[in-house]
């Protein structure tokens, strides 16, 4: 089965995205608005055990702490996705190299770029016109991350949570 690992944003602003996403990304549909710290991997029963027990490991030594996302940003000209650029803080970076390594498989492709992704797959054209004035907009969110989500993905394409880790309350 194939598994991934997110923090899903407060309710305010997964309602903010999905204002753009509705429009603009064709998963909308297949997984609400998230930060992704861990891309999407194959585990069977066996490891997924280990992997849930690691992940309880994680989140007890894990404090919660604030995200700030202050501007639109992209990913061209490898990709038409346009997202919210997430602050690169120490302790997002710490959670997300800790899901990269010991028992974790190694399928990371890209280097970390915390982001909440809200629009892909675009035309070019279309990508020039909503990244223009998506770029004028100004952001000022802030938000408390304090438990990731370990989903798995179903027969159609969509996610959905297999288990929630709040930080500093798992038991292992």
């Amino acid at each position: 089965m194939k598994y991934g690992i997110v923090v899903f944003p407060s309710k305010p602003i997964q309602d903010e995205v999905n204002s753009y996403r509705k429009r603009y990304d064709p998963h909308y549909a297949l997984i609400p608005p998230h930060l992704t710290l861990k891309e999407a991997f194959e585990a069977d029963d066996d490891e997924l055990e280990t992997l849930i027990t690691e992940l309880k490991i994680i989140a007890n030594e894990t404090e919660p702490f604030k995200i700030n996302i202050n501007k639109v940003s992209t990913f061209a000209p490898v990709t038409n996705t346009i997202y919210l650029k997430v602050e690169p803080i120490q302790e997002l970076i710490d959670l997300h190299e800790k899901m990269q390594s010991g028992k974790f498989p190694k399928n990371e492709e890209y280097s970390f770029v915390p982001h909440i992704t809200i629009a892909q797959k675009l035309k070019h054209d279309e990508y020039s016109d909503i990244f223009g004035s998506l770029k004028m907009k100004s952001f000022q969110i802030e938000d408390t991350v304090d438990r990731f989500q370990l989903l798995y993905q179903l027969d159609n394409g969509s996610w959905t949570v297999y288990e929630s880790f709040v930080f500093g309350k798992e038991y292992v």
